[in-house]
């Protein structure tokens, strides 16, 4: 019996995710279709759609979930501790002159070998 509880409610769950869906690609069609009408009224009416769909997707397991996550990262956030300014200033510098060395390096190496193969392969003159 609680095999089929599972499957009634993983089907009203998909109901609820395509009846979201049919709604929301309804709503752009709409915006499109009703061009000549104001622009304000055809973006209030396309948030208005967007508002239901997000609420009937939102009564779905999926959609829980993706809303328990989303409160869970935003209070993760939270608890970041942010570098100041001249922290972040200081990294970049040191990431910056870190790239210009090991560009210079890279192109040393890629001249040596380049002199190398020249003289292996006698096109050096």
């Amino acid at each position: 019996m609680n095999a089929k509880a599972e499957v009634a409610s993983s089907g009203a769950d998909a109901a609820k995710l395509v009846l979201a869906a049919v709604l929301l690609v309804s709503g752009i069609y709409g915006f499109y279709y009703f061009e000549e009408h104001s622009l304000l009224l055809r973006v209030l009416g396309l948030l208005a759609v967007l508002g239901v769909a997000t609420a009937i997707a939102l009564q779905s397991t999926v959609g829980r979930a993706i809303w328990r996550f989303s409160v869970e990262a935003r209070t993760e956030l939270r608890k970041v501790v942010w570098p100041s300014r001249q922290e972040t200033i200081q990294t970049t510098l040191v990431v910056m002159a870190l790239v210009l060395v090991m560009g210079v390096f890279m192109w040393l190496v890629d001249w040596v070998l380049f002199a190398v193969v020249k003289a292996l392969i006698g096109h050096g003159g």
